[in-house]
């Protein structure tokens, strides 16, 4: 595990936090950086309950591993997810980011 926190939910916070824009990462792939690689479900449970943290955390930016907006129904209205990615240059078509590879951040490489 490469934070130092002792709640699952703020470690993925803090990676969440660190993803650029226009970029976007999986519920696994946070998942695996933490060492906890089966826990992609809890990481969507962390992204769920973002909105109530103490600082802006950039859900919008974890998508599931084949890039479909999963999260999409936790925003208010469920279109926002897709609104704030195109925002920051990402083309998304039938919730689906376009040219997912590009725009995949993995926080394994990123944050050696």
């Amino acid at each position: 595990m490469k934070t130092k926190n002792d709640n699952f939910f703020e470690d993925v916070f803090e990676v969440v936090k660190l993803i650029p824009k226009g970029r976007v990462t999986s519920y696994g792939a946070i998942a695996k950086y933490l060492g906890t690689a089966k826990s992609s479900r809890m990481v969507g449970w962390a992204m769920n309950l973002s909105h109530t943290h103490k600082t802006k955390v950039p859900a919008h930016r974890v998508v599931n591993r084949n890039g479909m907006l999963t999260g999409k129904m936790h925003f208010n209205p469920p279109e926002a997810m897709q609104k704030k990615l195109e925002a920051e240059g990402i083309v998304v078509a039938n919730d689906r980011i376009q040219n997912f590879e590009l725009h995949f951040w993995d926080p394994v490489k990123e944050l050696l």
